[in-house]
């Protein structure tokens, strides 16, 4: 195939290829850095002095990591439209040097609050990347390019996560000096793929920077629910990003109980959730012909609910102890661990299927003056549909102690959504 007419040849370009590495690092080195602390103050005696137990130290460290994104989503929307993005984006991994320094030193002295410090750090950090590198797209891509713009970038942030996760947990029993090095050397090299992404301009240079975190929060909320398709497309993807959390979070519980497997048979669900996500984010660009289509996303809402259902049906019944764990080769020799994997697979397909047209109807809809706010508003409602996740999944398994119950109640809860998304537009059944 001619070069000029591949689908992927913006990918190399100016225009992508240094975004697509910025945020790539970034997300490979947000995971890395939290993994690698969790793992170490869950296994390796990290704050052990300290008056929090491990598991409440985890729990902190999640909220610490998430806090960000209700704080300052709505000051990052702001910086992005008044000052130029790509400017903004190399004073952003700036930034991520010093904090990721910072880090090292806490790693060197094994410091678990000033870790968890530089965490919250991390979140901001991410929270003011977050409605840039969405917003920037449109400025850099053409309409037949957006499609696979975001799914290439969707691709490379589960991607990126996955890798920082197995690379977090390996460097947490490895000596303190390869993640001080790894964090504080993927941070430059981040911070060198945003000095290569072209001027843009600022959209808006009067654009109002208001300090006051609630009263500036409230009224980007209320400016962007006030344009129904920005709400609509928010909806709906705060919903992919509860299920991934709902997922995710259980899963390793899931493979110990259900599937009988050890962690290694966890990082391999995990990775094939992830490689799922990015096959069907890609293939989705591809069958819709670099045109949005939101009837897409009703396929990819039918197919998480199958499977999902799927997946509960294979492994109900079964319940395993901590003591029969077993490894992913013994895990495969069983009848139904080829199904499972399919099934994990399809999950994260679908919903690349799903989220993929959101995420270009969200950056479409939008004026080039609000899309960095109207991507902030997003970054909120996703965080406030994680948490909801939490608050849903802790209710439901003190309740019923079931894993399954609760990725069953989460699989038809597709339907759900799709009916009220129905509701809102139309064409989502023939768009």
């Amino acid at each position: 195939m001619n070069a000029k007419n591949s689908s992927f040849a913006f990918a190399k370009s100016r225009r992508f290829a240094p975004l697509f590495g910025t945020q790539f690092l970034g997300a490979l080195n947000d995971n890395l850095f939290k993994t690698a602390l969790f793992v170490m103050i869950s296994y390796h005696g990290l704050g052990a002095n300290s008056i929090l137990p491990p598991a409440q130290m985890l729990n902190l460290g999640s909220l610490l990591f998430i806090l960000p994104y209700f704080l300052f989503s709505s000051v990052s929307g702001q910086l992005s439209t008044r000052y130029d993005k790509a400017r903004f984006a190399r004073i952003i991994k700036l930034l991520e040097i010093l904090i990721m320094a910072v880090a090292a030193y806490g790693f060197h002295i094994q410091s678990a609050p000033l870790l968890l410090a530089m965490l919250f750090c991390m979140g901001a950090q991410s929270t003011l990347f977050g409605p840039l590198k969405y917003a920037i797209l449109p400025d850099y891509l053409d309409d037949k390019e957006l499609m696979m713009g975001n799914s290439l970038i969707e691709s490379g942030t589960f991607l990126a996560i996955l890798l920082g996760q197995i690379l977090g947990t390996i460097l947490a029993g490895a000596p303190h000096a390869l993640v001080m090095a790894l964090v504080v050397l993927i941070a430059a090299g981040g911070t060198v793929t945003a000095f290569f992404m072209p001027y843009v301009g600022a959209k808006n240079p009067q654009q109002h920077i208001n300090p006051n975190i609630v009263r500036s929060t409230k009224q980007l909320l209320k400016d962007t629910f006030a344009q129904k398709e920005l709400y609509t497309a928010i909806i709906g993807i705060s919903w992919f990003w509860l299920i991934g959390a709902v997922y995710t979070t259980q899963l390793p519980t899931f493979t110990q109980k259900h599937l009988g497997g050890n962690d290694n048979v966890f990082n391999l669900m995990l990775a094939l959730f992830s490689v799922g996500i990015a096959a069907g984010s890609v293939l989705c660009s591809k069958i819709s012909g670099h045109r949005l289509h939101l009837r897409l996303v009703s396929a990819g809402t039918v197919g998480l609910t199958v499977f999902g259902v799927l997946l509960v049906w294979l492994t109900h019944g079964q319940h395993y102890d901590g003591a029969q764990l077993e490894g992913i080769f013994s895990f495969l020799t069983r009848a139904n661990a080829y199904p499972v994997m399919a099934c994990m697979i399809a999950i994260g397909f679908f919903g690349g299927f799903f989220s993929v047209p959101l995420y270009t109807w969200l950056q479409t809809a939008s004026s080039d003056e609000f899309r960095a706010n109207a991507v902030a508003a997003n970054n909120i409602v996703n965080g406030l549909f994680m948490v909801a996740a939490a608050i849903f999944s802790a209710v439901l398994l003190f309740l019923f102690d079931s894993i399954g119950l609760l990725y069953l109640a989460v699989a038809l809860g597709n339907l759900g959504l799709l009916a009220y998304l129905v509701k809102l537009d139309r064409r989502f059944l023939r768009g």
